[in-house]
């Protein structure tokens, strides 16, 4: 676990909903009349948890000069891994490795969702990026149900160098894109692996799908031309766990 400040008004809610217990210390602005800030300074008192008053150059330090909409609030939530990390606990997995890269995944749900299939499918460890996509946050660790906890999850800034890395190890990279030149049913999955999926609506960065062995897809035979990015990880998670079954 680690010490993390969130601030603004819809973080501050979720943290309150999802992740209240793990709440340390609150600094609220003194001078702001917020309707929504008075209803979540209210639940934080029916929890028991104190809020200090705070002028506004005070909540602009903590929160690094971000908009905090009156309110940060410090908070113990599960802690990323480094890339240093990854390359270490690499070296001690004894089965074949079966990573799940998301590349620029924004959607806190779909990286919940996705975390909480990664335990259910065996997957080693999950790799996010630094930029541009959500880290482990208070309505992660709610939907992952847990698995925030279980579930390694390595934050790394320089996707296609781990990438890159990877296949040094002799991973196979598979990305998912509707693109693909075969389906995740008529690939080896067997074989060490990572799985990448892309980010909502945008699918894998070029470069990111140049890092990759192979591109694979998901039939698709109605009108749709796509699923949701946590229900599609999750077919092909099982899919890989079905072939290493047999």
């Amino acid at each position: 676990m680690k010490l993390t400040k969130i601030y603004g008004l819809h973080s501050a809610q979720a943290a309150l909903d999802y992740s209240a217990e793990n709440i340390l210390q609150v600094w609220v602005d003194s001078h702001r009349q917020d309707k929504r800030l008075s209803e979540i300074i209210k639940q934080l008192g029916d929890l028991g948890l104190n809020t200090e008053k705070a002028d506004r150059k005070k909540l602009d330090r903590l929160a690094g000069g971000t908009n905090h909409q009156g309110i940060v609030i410090e908070i113990e939530m599960p802690a990323a891994k480094s890339e240093d990390e990854l390359k270490t606990d690499l070296l001690n997995i004894t089965t074949p490795p079966l990573f799940l890269v998301l590349d620029n995944v924004q959607d806190p749900h779909n990286l919940g969702a996705c975390l909480r299939t990664a335990d259910a499918t065996g997957v080693n460890g999950v790799i996010i990026t630094k930029d541009n996509a959500t880290g482990i946050t208070p309505t992660v660790c709610k939907v992952a149900s847990g698995a925030a906890e279980t579930v390694p999850v390595y934050q790394i800034t320089n996707l296609a160098r781990t990438l890159r890395w990877l296949k040094d190890q002799g991973l196979w990279i598979l990305g998912a894109a509707g693109d693909g030149n075969q389906t995740i049913y008529q690939a080896d999955l067997k074989v060490p692996m990572a799985l990448v999926v892309g980010a909502e609506g945008k699918g894998l960065r070029r470069l990111t799908r140049e890092e990759c062995d192979m591109l694979v897809k998901l039939p698709m035979l109605g009108k749709i031309e796509s699923l949701n990015l946590s229900v599609a990880t999750g077919v092909f998670l099982y899919e890989v766990v079905r072939q290493r079954m047999m």
